[in-house]
């Protein structure tokens, strides 16, 4: 497929990011492992890690963007998904380690030692193979979401509401992975990993690979969104987001296509938290803090509510200034991200991405003629 079908699909600047993704993807693990330390092209480690922890943050902030920015479903709770998804990859990782932990058991992790378990819970089994721990990245969230998502717009729970009850979700499962018995290492996590799919997680060719698949993903579900959002469903639920009553009266069964969505975006959320995880090194369950919820939409609505590369790109911009400000400023950190979102609130409503001339964030129905009808033939 030539660049010219892929203009109308992505858009300009959609076409733009996912070209500059592909170089970065591409580009940051060539350098990395083909130049020499020291020299002025090389990427340190350090970088490649960070670089791929920031890659994991956008997939997130570009879920949440796309049932926010859509659909109008403000979530508070894809922090959740996040976590499922990176537990379901940290389980896998620590069968993996076997009876290299600490307590030499190959049966059971160190934690499970530690606090005296005898045999390997139920869920666990299983996640000594890498398709079974995939699949879970994949079902852990999307039922999640199912389930709660067909109680929630079944019920027609809207606004305000249903951003606090999928807080409330995420608080609720923050609450339960703290516990010791619930077999997930309690507040400290898993983590103490060794290697992936036989590859050792510290290595720098993993690393590498690591942050090339995580560009990757990000470019897959960036343009897996742009197909939704262009395509007749797309219309309906922009038309549902802008006005879900006159869309309802038209005959659409609405928590059909908000359920849709809502699952599509919690699995991509979902494989997010698992490259995440081998990354980072850790998986605990400060991952389902609400705040960090929070944090992905104030990423989307810095980046541009709407837009879909605008909140993967904000994710990234606030995160690299996260990480100089813990550093240099570790004091003023959150005094810059509630000026942020004070900031964008009055001053930038479209984002960055209202920055670029001629590029509209966010289309309402009369701008973009959508006839429902037409959608539904």
């Amino acid at each position: 497929m030539s660049a010219q079908s892929f203009m109308p699909l992505l858009g300009r600047a959609g076409f733009i990011f996912l070209a500059l993704l592909t170089v970065v993807g591409i580009g940051v693990p060539t350098l990395n492992l083909f130049t020499t330390p020291g020299s002025l092209l090389h990427v340190p480690d350090y970088v490649v890690t960070l670089g791929g922890k920031y890659l994991c943050y956008a997939l997130l902030a570009l879920s949440v963007d796309l049932v926010w920015g859509y659909c109008g479903i403000l979530s508070l709770g894809h922090g959740a998904f996040f976590a499922l998804g990176g537990y379901a990859m940290g389980m896998y990782m620590m069968r993996q380690i076997g009876a290299r932990g600490v307590y030499g058991n190959a049966e059971l992790p160190d934690f499970m030692v530690f606090l005296n378990w005898k045999t390997l819970p139920w869920y666990w089994h299983g996640f000594e193979y890498f398709p079974f721990a995939i699949l879970l990245v994949v079902l852990a969230p999307g039922v999640l979401a199912f389930v709660f998502g067909w109680f929630a717009f079944r019920s027609r729970v809207t606004g305000v509401y249903l951003s606090i009850i999928t807080q409330a979700m995420t608080y609720a499962l923050l609450l339960a992975f703290f516990r010791n018995d619930m077999g997930f290492g309690g507040n400290n996590g898993l983590t103490d990993f060794k290697d992936i799919l036989g590859f050792p997680v510290q290595a720098a060719g993993t690393r590498a690979a690591l942050f090339l698949l995580s560009a990757l993903a990000l470019g897959t579900c960036f343009i897996a969104a742009r197909v939704i959002v262009n395509s007749k469903f797309g219309k309906i639920i922009i038309g549902i987001r802008d006005a879900e009553s006159r869309t309802r009266f038209l005959g659409y069964r609405v928590e059909h296509f908000k359920l849709f969505i809502f699952v599509i975006s919690a699995i991509m959320a979902g494989v997010a938290g698992a490259l995440y995880v081998p990354q980072v090194g850790i998986i605990n369950p400060s991952e389902f803090a609400p705040s960090n919820s929070i944090e992905a939409v104030i990423w989307a609505a810095f980046g541009g509510r709407g837009t879909l590369w605008g909140a993967a790109l904000g994710a990234i911009v606030i995160n690299a200034v996260k990480s100089y400000l813990t550093g240099a400023l570790p004091n003023a950190w959150l005094f810059v991200l509630g000026g942020l979102a004070i900031v964008v609130t009055i001053y930038m409503p479209k984002g960055l991405a209202g920055l670029f001339a001629g590029w509209k964030t966010f289309p309402t129905m009369p701008k973009q003629a959508i006839d429902l009808g037409e959608a539904a033939e």
